[in-house]
């Protein structure tokens, strides 16, 4: 197809490829080492036509980081029960917000490989603070589930609440993030015989829960 040819579909489709390609590049080599160039050249279009959707790298890559984050959270919803936590305790939904951690490693790894990329790109370039703020923005469904959960723990007392909700909320999206993503991208140590990295990241999650649960 040539590149000035719209697509059955019209621009929303146009926009999807270049986010699809632009994460296919974003997250196997690294950001900087990526132009626009390359996106409008996979995705068989001129870079003139991408230009018509993103001005810039960032806003490309906030907009691909926003996507793909969204698909993960609408595919981790479908996990939890069945009619919600309504009924559940505090610790249950603990389990369930850390077990969806190792959701990510176990069916999102290259969302892990992108977004620690896009982290190194927001701290080595010189980002405006707006964008910096957009990006961490999409981590609200994670802040919200746990306030929820905080506020149950108010109540049920199987989660404590003598730590504080900030503390919680920071200390395990620090761990539990950091862990996935670096088996995700490849800094771990390999034992000659092997290891089991998801029985690995079990034992991570598990401390966690023992530490902050009743």
């Amino acid at each position: 197809m040539d590149y000035m040819e719209e697509p059955k579909g019209g621009k929303p489709a146009w926009r999807k490829l270049f986010l699809e390609k632009g994460f296919e590049l974003f997250s196997t080599r690294s950001i900087d080492a990526v132009t626009l160039q390359d996106v409008a050249d996979a995705s068989g279009h001129g870079v003139a036509t991408l230009y018509r959707y993103f001005t810039s790298k960032t806003g490309l890559l906030l907009e691909i980081s926003a996507w793909k984050w969204g698909e993960f959270f609408r595919a981790n919803r479908k996990r939890r029960p069945a009619g919600g936590f309504d009924r559940r305790t505090a610790a249950e939904m603990f389990d369930f917000y850390l077990d969806s951690y190792l959701e990510v490693y176990r069916n999102y790894k290259d969302l892990l490989r992108f977004n620690q990329m896009f982290n190194i790109y927001l701290r080595s370039e010189e980002v405006e603070r707006g964008h910096v703020d957009v990006y961490q923005g999409l981590m609200k469904p994670i802040t919200d589930f746990v306030h929820l959960m905080y506020e149950k723990a108010k109540v049920d007392g199987t989660l404590r609440t003598d730590i504080s909700e900030t503390e919680i909320l920071s200390t395990t999206i620090h761990l539990m993030l950091a862990a996935v993503t670096r088996y995700a991208v490849g800094l771990v140590y390999e034992p000659a015989e092997g290891f089991d990295d998801l029985k690995e990241l079990e034992s991570l999650k598990e401390m966690l829960f023992l530490k902050y649960t009743t």
